[in-house]
């Protein structure tokens, strides 16, 4: 997969600590994670293993340099078999490649290939205040399924959780 600025392609570990980088470079900023602190590239690595190309991927972006500009995981939804073809996608982009549509390229390409895994349902799991990844998962086509007030603190402050689903078939007759 690949567009003029960016190829993408499944992570290797030794992407590891360049993605663990990327993800932790969000934290401060309090719009992205959960995380209140930096993560240590070992506490990853049994969430890395999980990730198997045939069925939940984890992709890195580069640039023409090959320099990572960011990733994108999809991860199972509640773990139990009924669930087993939703997913949830999560983006992460590196501080200076914002903005650039990497971040719609990415989803774009996993609502592509999220059959191909068998996943016809896609959720995001974004805060409420993140105005930039609401907006861009809502002009791929999600909706808006949940809202769970309230339930991350985040220096002090209440933050509402939405869910964002996009399903990608047809409902059975």
């Amino acid at each position: 997969m690949s567009d003029s600025a960016f190829t993408v392609r499944p992570a290797l570990q030794r992407d590891l600590a360049s993605i663990v980088a990327i993800y932790n470079s969000t934290v401060a900023s309090r719009m992205v994670t959960a995380d209140t602190e930096p993560v240590a590239v070992e506490s990853r690595q049994a969430w890395f293993d999980a990730h198997q190309p045939e069925r939940r991927p984890l992709w890195v972006a580069e640039d023409g340099e090959g320099r990572m500009a960011g990733w994108l995981s999809f991860s199972d939804f509640y773990g139990r078999p009924a669930y087993g073809a939703t997913a949830e996608v999560s983006i992460y982009l590196d501080a200076t490649r914002r903005g650039q549509g990497l971040g719609r390229y990415l989803l774009q390409q996993a609502i592509a290939h999220a059959p191909q895994i068998g996943v016809n349902t896609l959720l995001g799991f974004i805060f409420g205040h993140n105005g930039p990844s609401l907006a861009l998962f809502t002009s791929l086509g999600f909706e808006r399924w949940g809202n769970l007030p309230r339930v991350a603190v985040l220096d002090g402050v209440e933050r509402d959780l939405i869910i964002l689903g996009r399903h990608l078939t047809k409902p059975a007759e």
